[in-house]
């Protein structure tokens, strides 16, 4: 893509003003997502709110898929000025079943267990009996 267009956090922000272009900066990456609005799984509002504004960590918080993180580069229209970025640090995000520091020793998810099995037989049974002894 070569050099990427450079912009102040001002810029993004005035260019969102009369609401016909919708940037925003994620990681101090501009992205314009004017043409993506209707297209965003999780609705318009989500992007316009946060229109002209830093949303980095609302976009982590989310949990976006490597799809949507791919999709990204699509929209890409610049960087903020080196004198204004922030560089944050993106999250790692949410393993499945990778709950201790080591998650070599956990290669897979846990069930409930038997504890949550015996109490549903306990409930499942007196359910039946109150059903026999009630008719």
């Amino acid at each position: 893509m070569g050099e990427l267009k450079q912009y102040t956090v001002q810029d993004v922000k005035s260019a969102n003003d009369d609401r016909m272009r919708t940037m925003l900066i994620i990681y101090d990456k501009v992205y314009d997502l004017t043409d993506f609005l209707n297209e965003h799984p999780g609705g318009e509002e989500i992007l316009l709110d946060h229109g002209g504004k830093d949303a980095s960590e609302d976009f982590d918080d989310v949990g976006h898929s490597t799809d949507a993180h791919e999709l990204m580069e699509k929209y890409l229209v610049g960087e903020i000025v080196e004198s204004e970025r922030r560089n944050l640090t993106k999250k790692s995000g949410w393993k499945p079943g990778y709950n201790s520091t080591n998650p070599e020793k956990e290669k897979y998810v846990q069930g409930p267990g038997t504890p949550f099995v015996a109490f549903a037989g306990a409930v499942i049974l007196a359910a039946i009996a109150l059903f026999y002894f009630f008719n």
